[in-house]
């Protein structure tokens, strides 16, 4: 007797990787020797390695979750859906380190490995997660011609009035984080984009190792094994950061979390607050000629997208903490007054949308939003109104694939 499991309802190993928030499956008799009667009870479980992630299970959309389940599987090959998660605080270190599980009584009849891939702080990477993380960027830089050039030019001063100058500010960079996030993700699949938690020290960042040590005039120096060593953006090799801020012992210049968070109950005060600071500040606590700390060039730095996680990742703190998922409610986006095309919710977003020309940029780079084995929202061209559900706890077909370490789903 032989059972399938589809994880992502499908069999790509590419879609083996769940988040907090709940992921579609089945499980099918592929092989019904030895079946007796009509459904065979088919126990679901997980099994990790030592330190991995862990999965949870449950029958329907709604409902608790458990470490086992058990399901009628139809000896005629009919699948049964149920949903995956990974349980909160366990989330993988290595790609495959759980396995999902099927059993008839105690015969093993079916397993697939998967990943509890989830962003996280980056101060806390494993060697190994860092050291993945850097080989992806480097590849996706290439040496300044490969497809990292997009992101660059995705976030120039022409790009100003789309990021920026009005309240789709936080939408339109989740959907850029995401965007490279998944291309990463075409190199490594088991890489996630980790985040940069600039209202605290974090010295393992700023490591020649990792995002590389500033030296005093603000050359960006790199260990002799890290291959961002050959980063190159607009023809010009290196990184120029000059911290304003003793990064082995100190923060960046900018408002605590716990205040960040208190800005506001309503996405208007909130988004137009943050936006100053802690984001703003977290660019400008870098000095001189800093790249990151000027729209027009912040996205040749690589930490640009590691501070961006952190602005996402605080929006959805803010989100859970307010319960501000539904875009029909304008304490959760609220547009009144937007005069630019682009920040209302029913507005596509440049440049997925390749739109061009006033009141848009000249060029639509990139083409659209980079697809996912492990979720379809929120589509080629994604609109404002899409990035809000992003777990899907309003409609599961809005889960984007993306979870923070510290923001849990239930």
């Amino acid at each position: 007797m032989v059972v399938e499991l589809q994880i992502n309802n499908s069999l790509d190993p590419r879609a083996r990787f769940v988040s907090w928030a709940p992921s579609p499956c089945r499980v099918g008799m592929t092989d019904p020797s030895g079946a007796t009667t009509p459904t065979v009870n088919v126990q679901i479980t997980g099994r990790s390695i030592s330190g991995g992630g862990q999965v949870l299970f449950r029958r329907d959309t709604t409902g608790s979750f458990s470490s086992s389940l058990t399901l009628p599987v139809p000896r005629n090959g009919t699948p049964v859906p149920f949903f995956t998660a990974g349980r909160f605080g366990r989330p993988s270190i290595n790609n495959g380190d759980v396995t999902i599980e099927a059993r008839a009584g105690t015969t093993l009849i079916g397993s697939v490995p998967v990943m509890v891939r989830i962003r996280k702080n980056a101060n806390r990477l494993t060697p190994g997660e860092r050291d993945r993380l850097v080989a992806a960027f480097a590849e996706l830089n290439d040496r300044g011609m490969g497809r990292f050039a997009d992101f660059r030019d995705m976030h120039t001063a022409r790009s100003d009035g789309e990021a920026h100058e009005g309240p789709g500010f936080l939408p339109w960079h989740r959907t850029y984080v995401l965007d490279l996030e998944r291309e990463l993700q075409a190199i490594d699949p088991g890489v996630a984009l980790p985040y940069w938690r600039f209202d605290q020290p974090a010295p393992n960042i700023f490591r020649r190792e990792f995002m590389g040590l500033s030296d005093s005039i603000g050359t960006v120096l790199f260990s002799p094994t890290n291959p961002l060593q050959f980063w190159v953006t607009d023809g010009r090799p290196g990184i120029v950061r000059r911290p304003s801020f003793n990064t082995a012992t100190q923060p960046a210049l900018v408002i605590s979390e716990a205040a960040t968070l208190a800005l506001g109950p309503r996405y208007r005060d909130f988004r137009g607050r943050m936006q100053d600071n802690p984001h703003g500040r977290a660019h400008t606590s870098f000095g001189g000629s800093s790249v990151i700390r000027v729209i027009g060039t912040a996205a040749r730095d690589p930490l640009f997208f590691l501070l961006h996680c952190n602005v996402d990742r605080l929006w959805a703190r803010w989100q859970r903490q307010n319960n501000r998922f539904d875009p029909a409610q304008a304490a959760s986006y609220d547009s009144t007054g937007a005069t630019r095309v682009g920040h209302r919710l029913p507005d596509t977003m440049w440049p997925w949308n390749g739109i061009t020309g006033d009141p848009r940029p000249p060029t639509a780079p990139g083409g659209g939003l980079a697809s996912s084995r492990t979720a379809g929202a929120p589509g080629p061209q994604p609109r404002v109104r899409d990035t809000l559900d992003y777990q899907g706890r309003l409609n599961v077909a809005s889960r984007m694939g993306f979870d923070y370490d510290d923001v849990p789903f239930a």
